[in-house]
């Protein structure tokens, strides 16, 4: 197998699993929510919890990867992960049974988890043997791939299924995607030598740097998961918006597809500090628009900006991640990753019981956009101890 046929086997395996594990069995989610609501006697607490429940899935993902060292190990919970990720999409259209939706969440996350970190980490780990480290940004392009994939599916069903039918088909299309996703990701190399002859090692940030990194992410957590969870449920809801939020959750994942390449670039040009910083305040503004401007444009506009902006964020903290740790990348990603669930967890939960009082989950909207506020000092609080870390070296 030629390298150019080799690298493009793994890249789009890459993005298939991403579109699978996550686009489909996480975030297809997102665009059923309305119709869960509407058709399946979903209540809107319960749609909180079942959001907290596939996030406490993830990060107990999270927590897994971060303490597996051996890559044949993370391989095979990899492939583990493809086949749970359409068997819990499955399980979503055979019951109705909150316990058991509560389980199929559970597992879902737990799939999120071993596609976004484990593959992305074995992924980053074949891509810096052979020389393309550049090109993670194409892989994490799976993502908002896969969000737009789940809109625009659901929009398309709707008007053919329900809500049952609409899990079902997914899970069929999910089981077409398996199998090059399977396929397509050679068995890892455990040796700690590029291609090239090149020797990885791994570099680890200070301790300071690494909680205060860990603390801002889980700001970034909770500013992703209320838009991520509740947009296509919270622009429907809205007067004159009716009808707009899978639309609106399809241009986040068209948004998000590219993301990763740009934002990528703006790192190259103002560093990866830096880059962060512009990503926080744009997702913040993303998250705003909608609520404090609510028209068709200003709803479309945030979904561009937030789509735009948390997969960019995601994508450069695990970028860096992999250069801290090339030898054992997804070590790092599951450090990052724990932050970042516990606050996909928590906040829907509260979302969920703040949409209980006030009959809407706008409020959580609010509540992420100030988390997200706060999110950005500390960014502005890492660029300061990296300058000063970087002065004292010199």
């Amino acid at each position: 197998m030629s390298s150019q046929i080799g690298r493009f086997k793994v890249l789009s395996g890459g993005v298939i699993s991403l579109i699978l594990m996550l686009g489909i069995a996480r975030f297809a989610y997102t665009p059923l929510l309305p119709i869960m609501l509407e058709q399946a006697g979903l209540g809107l607490s319960e749609g909180g919890w079942l959001t907290a429940v596939n996030y406490l899935g993830y990060l107990c993902g999270a927590i897994t990867a971060s303490l597996i060292n051996d890559l044949v190990l993370k391989d095979r919970l990899y492939r583990i992960g493809l086949v749970v990720a359409v068997v819990s999409t499955l399980g979503m259209g055979l019951t109705d049974d909150i316990w058991l939706w509560s389980f199929y969440r559970f597992i879902a996350g737990l799939s999120s988890a071993a596609g976004l970190l484990l593959g992305s980490g074995l992924i980053l780990n074949w891509l810096i043997r052979h020389g393309h480290r550049s090109e993670l940004g194409i892989h994490f392009s799976g993502v908002g791939l896969g969000i737009a994939f789940g809109a625009i599916a659901v929009e398309l069903m709707s008007h053919h299924f329900d809500w049952r039918g609409q899990w079902l088909m997914l899970s069929l299309l999910g089981t077409l995607m398996l199998l090059p996703a399977w396929a397509w990701l050679p068995p890892p190399d455990r040796s700690k030598v590029t291609n090239s002859g090149k020797v990885m090692v791994d570099k680890p940030p200070s301790r300071r740097f690494l909680l205060l990194f860990m603390a801002a992410y889980f700001c970034a957590g909770a500013g992703y998961v209320v838009s991520a969870t509740f947009i296509v449920a919270i622009i429907d809801e809205m007067p004159g918006l009716r009808g707009l939020g899978t639309w609106s959750f399809f241009i986040l994942g068209m948004a998000a597809a590219p993301a990763c390449i740009l934002w990528d670039l703006v790192a190259r040009r103002s560093g990866d500090i830096d880059a962060l910083l512009i990503a926080f305040c744009l997702q913040t503004l993303g998250i705003l628009l909608p609520v404090v401007v609510p028209s068709p444009m200003m709803a479309m506009a945030g979904a561009l900006l937030f789509g735009g902006t948390f997969i960019g964020i995601v994508s450069l903290v695990l970028t860096m991640a992999g250069r801290y740790y090339p030898t054992r990348p997804a070590k790092m990603m599951g450090k990052m990753t724990i932050a970042y669930g516990i606050a996909q967890i928590v906040i829907p939960a509260i979302t969920g019981l703040l949409a209980e009082r006030s009959g809407s989950y706008s409020d959580g909207l609010y509540l992420a956009a100030a988390i997200m506020a706060l999110g950005t000092l500390l960014i502005v609080g890492l660029r300061v101890l990296e300058s000063n870390q970087t002065s004292a070296i010199s």
